[in-house]
């Protein structure tokens, strides 16, 4: 028969035995779970292996890991979620609330009564929700993810070696989870990069790979994206009997969605091109099909010309584009004298107008985008129009190549190391004096 002081001895000594014998399954867990996840090479089985085995090593239903997103319009997003053997198929969802608080206090959260816990008073938890145990995993004192397991599968709910032990393989998951976050980053960059550079390679292909030998004439033309894509656009028509279509033009708004609306203005012009001899024609029905079918805010300038080539005859119209400059053999340096006209594909029902030029041996014509008289230095102070016809003029019985490369060099000169917000393109045509 025991003494109670040997009784008593006995007792503290099967405490702890207890107690080692949880610290050495917990460690056998733990190194587990090390082992798992070293062996596994996808980070999504590394991040169900996580939620998985805490779900087997606090005893409850179901599990979830929920990242935490800063920046983004929906700051929680569910990255795993595993769920026990046998039970029902209903999701818990993780609270706002809850991520508020996580985000604020920085440490575990275990709740066996969430209904009536005054921390989260009027907030509606999911019927079933019995019971949850919550930790965060930390990356730098910020959290960037919660482990949350929900219904312990013990009428006394979670405990407070549950929290602890859920705290620990939260710590030692929390490298591993934002890993996986920045490699899917990573990937959907990698993606959205050769995506790009496959759209640059299919606009390159849009602009004309040459310009046109059109005898007793110069002409070129280059656009230089501000971003991998751009809005920019010109382009050369052969209509048959020596006459040719000249369009450049600049789509709203910058990247994909202009460079794709781009793409369409240009195969509607195309079209339209040959069955509508007039500039204003043209432009008109391609104002009313962009309007009939743009649900967007998105429009487009566009300067349309037909050269009649042999008589020098220049018939033009421009739908809200930068009138052309025109550099006479003899006389100043100038903007064509009409109105810009109205944008193309924002109001329906309209119609444009052309007006007739000649464009006499030696003259040249510079048509342009406003990425060249907008382009800003580093003080933020523009090109401008009056630097651009002071060129201009330098460039009087300049070739048209050489013209269109003093451009480029003078905006890129003026801008410096500041990158430019827009597209640049330049059209130069030059009749020849013999």
């Amino acid at each position: 028969m025991l003494t109670d002081e040997e009784a008593r001895h006995v007792r503290m000594m099967e405490e702890e035995l207890a107690r080692l014998r949880a610290a050495v399954g917990e460690l056998s867990f733990l190194n587990a779970l090390a082992q798992q996840i070293g062996a596994l090479h996808s980070s999504a089985e590394i991040i169900e292996t996580i939620v998985r085995r805490a779900l087997r090593a606090v005893g409850a239903e179901q599990g979830v890991i929920t990242l935490v997103d800063r920046t983004g319009e929906d700051p929680m997003k569910t990255l795993v979620r595993q769920m026990g053997s046998g039970l029902s198929a209903n999701l818990f969802h993780f609270h706002q609330s809850l991520l508020g608080w996580m985000l604020l206090h920085k440490q575990p959260l275990l709740i066996n009564d969430p209904a009536s816990d005054t921390r989260f008073q009027g907030v509606e938890w999911d019927v079933s929700v019995r019971s949850l145990l919550s930790a965060p995993l930390m990356i730098k004192a910020e959290a960037i993810a919660v482990l949350t397991v929900y219904n312990k599968n013990a009428p006394e709910g979670f405990t407070a070696d549950d929290q602890r032990l859920l705290s620990i393989i939260a710590a030692q998951s929390a490298q591993v989870v934002e890993n996986a976050r920045l490699y899917e980053e990573e990937k959907t960059l990698l993606r959205l990069r050769s995506e790009m550079d496959i759209a640059a390679d299919i606009q390159r292909d849009m602009w004309p790979r040459q310009a046109p030998h059109i005898p007793g004439y110069e002409i070129v033309g280059r656009s230089l994206p501000a971003e991998q894509v751009g809005g920019d656009y010109f382009d050369y028509l052969d209509l048959g009997s020596m006459r040719w279509g000249l369009a450049i033009g600049d789509v709203s708004g910058k990247g994909m969605p202009a460079a794709l609306y781009m793409a369409v203005c240009r195969g509607l012009l195309r079209a339209l091109a040959g069955g509508h001899p007039e500039p204003h024609d043209c432009i008109t029905e391609l104002n009313r099909i962009a309007c009939e079918d743009s649900t967007s805010s998105v429009f487009i300038t566009l300067f349309y010309s037909v050269l009649h080539a042999a008589s020098g005859r220049l018939t033009y119209c421009s739908g809200g584009h930068n009138l052309p400059v025109l550099i006479p053999a003899d006389g100043e340096v100038r903007l064509l004298d009409r109105s810009p006209g109205m944008l193309v594909g924002v109001m329906p029902g309209i119609t444009f107008d052309s007006f007739t030029m000649h464009l006499a041996p030696g003259d040249t014509l510079v048509m342009y985008t406003d990425g060249v008289t907008e382009a800003t230095d580093a003080d933020e102070e523009m090109y401008g129009e009056e630097r651009f016809l002071a060129l201009l003029e330098e460039c009087r019985g300049c070739g048209a190549a050489d013209i269109g490369n003093r451009i480029f060099d003078a905006v890129a000169s003026f801008a410096g190391t500041r990158q430019q917000s827009d597209d640049v393109t330049v059209v130069v045509l030059r009749r020849l004096t013999s």
